[in-house]
């Protein structure tokens, strides 16, 4: 009797554990292809939910390809006052830019990223607003309409 009442107390606390687990989510919200369309630049919104901020994640991949290398991270990243996220734009088939109004910490880049058999310069950019952004987080936005 003894090890029924030990396995329901294991199966209940096991139970009352994954309950409180926290949801994390790790989306794709943005894709931008290099101006010869053959790299992508992949942003991914991670969401750990309401005890912590939304991270960023930048991954460069040949054109079409679902996952790629790991370009910069951001956590805490506005566009706005309102606004998380960070927005991407190529100045040239071999530079990224990446750029938010600020972020939590320090954002993490790598300085070049090969893809495809070429290097791309990554550069992140604080202090650029995007007055354009919508309120709220990337996926919400993505979705909310």
């Amino acid at each position: 009797a003894s090890d029924s009442v030990v396995r329901i107390f294991v199966s209940l606390a096991l139970i009352t554990c994954i309950g409180c687990w926290p949801l994390i989510s790790d989306d794709a919200v943005a894709r931008v292809s290099s101006p010869d369309g053959r790299v992508d630049a992949i942003l991914f919104e991670r969401n750990g939910g309401a005890t912590t901020s939304f991270g960023y994640r930048v991954e460069l991949a040949t054109r079409g390809s679902r996952r790629g290398k790991t370009a910069a991270e951001l956590y805490g990243a506005v566009r706005n006052e309102n606004a998380y996220g960070v927005d991407l734009h190529w100045l040239d088939d071999h530079t990224l830019v990446v750029e938010c109004l600020r972020t939590e910490t320090p954002p993490r880049a790598q300085g070049s990223v090969e893809v495809g058999g070429r290097g791309i310069q990554i550069v992140v950019k604080t202090g650029v607003e995007d007055k354009s952004a919508p309120d709220g987080g990337m996926l919400y936005n993505l979705h909310k309409h």
